[in-house]
């Protein structure tokens, strides 16, 4: 299996550089599968770790949209949602999406992304 190249966050771009991404994609909430995808994009911002976003068919959760808003000067407002678990309980403002994202991050419109926890997130079947 080829190494993979260490990426470095203090050499993403500033403003931020959207792609597509086939890299495969799962979170898992004690031990159940909740996403899982090779059709994301990710974000790759100056000081900060590569931001996955999800398409939406890919989670296989309940999600209801909560009262949280936050805004990021690049992508615009997110808005936020809880994930419902049948027997595993309700998560709350973990998951965002860009409804009406600014000039250049429109292909992110309506995908999701994760905070990091507290999921396990796998890339390429790796833990992160």
């Amino acid at each position: 299996m080829a190494s993979k190249v260490p990426m470095n966050v203090q050499s993403f771009p500033r403003p931020p550089l959207l792609e597509r991404t086939s890299r495969h994609l799962q979170i898992k909430y004690k031990g159940e599968l909740i996403a899982d995808t090779t059709e994301a994009y990710w974000v790759l911002e100056t000081h900060h770790p590569p931001t996955y976003y999800l398409p939406p068919s890919s989670v296989k959760a309940p999600l209801a949209k909560t009262g949280r808003k936050t805004w990021c000067e690049w992508k615009g407002m997110a808005t936020y949602f809880s994930l419902r678990l049948d027997g595993l309980g309700d998560v709350g403002d973990r998951v965002w999406t860009y409804e009406a994202p600014t000039p250049g991050f429109e292909p992110i419109r309506g995908f999701l992304s994760f905070y990091a926890g507290p999921w396990d997130c796998f890339v390429d079947g790796e833990l992160v």
